[in-house]
C-alpha cells in the first residue's frame, strides 16, 4: 500500500512540473503613503501617459488597453508625455527613481527597442522586468496621495488571446 502512494504521489508531482508559471511581479519602491491603485483592465497594453510635477516627482499615470484608457491614476492635471505602442509591442522593462515619498522619474522600455522617459533623474534607482520569456507588463500598483505617485510595483504575465495561444 505505501509503494502504491509514493508511486501515485510521484505522478502527482510529475504531471504538475510541465506546468510553467507565467506570471512574476515586480515588488514595489517607494514609502507607500496614500491610497492604493491598479491599473489593471481588460485586453493588452497600447498605450501609456505620464504626468510630471514641473522638474519634479511623478503626479500621474494613465494606461490604454485596446483603445480603452484607464482613470488616471493620482492627477491628470497639465499635459502628460504619452507613447502609442505599435502592433505587438508590448513593455519588457519599467525603471526609475525614488527619493523622499515619492516616484520621480519613470522609464517604459518596450520589445521594440523604444522608451518613453519621463520625470527627474533623482534618487534611489530601481529596475523592474519579468522573470518569465515571452511576459510583458500587465498592469502598474502601488500608492498616491493625490499630490503624486508615492510606490509602483510591476505586475508581468504572458498575454494570451481569447484562443488560448500567445499573442
Amino acid at each position: 500500500m505505501l509503494h502504491l502512494i509514493l508511486v501515485l504521489s510521484g505522478v502527482t508531482v510529475g504531471m504538475a512540473m510541465p506546468l510553467l508559471d507565467y506570471y512574476s511581479y515586480s515588488m514595489a519602491v517607494g514609502d507607500g503613503s496614500g491610497t492604493e491603485y491598479s491599473t489593471a483592465y481588460d485586453g493588452r497594453i497600447t498605450g501609456i501617459r505620464v504626468w510630471e510635477h514641473s522638474n519634479a516627482y511623478i503626479r500621474g499615470i494613465q494606461l490604454r488597453y485596446d483603445g480603452n484608457w484607464t482613470t488616471p491614476v493620482c492627477t491628470s492635471n497639465g499635459n502628460p508625455l504619452e507613447m502609442s505602442f505599435r502592433d505587438n509591442e508590448s513593455i519588457i522593462q519599467v525603471s526609475g527613481k525614488h527619493y523622499s515619498g515619492y516616484i520621480y522619474e519613470l522609464m517604459f522600455v518596450t520589445s521594440r527597442g523604444r522608451s518613453l522617459k519621463v520625470g527627474q533623474p533623482y534618487g534611489n534607482s530601481f529596475n523592474f522586468y519579468p522573470t518569465n520569456d515571452g511576459s510583458e507588463l500587465r498592469f502598474l500598483s502601488g500608492r498616491q496621495n493625490g499630490n503624486g505617485i508615492t510606490s509602483i510595483g510591476a505586475h508581468w504575465a504572458v498575454f494570451y488571446t481569447g484562443d488560448n495561444s500567445a499573442a
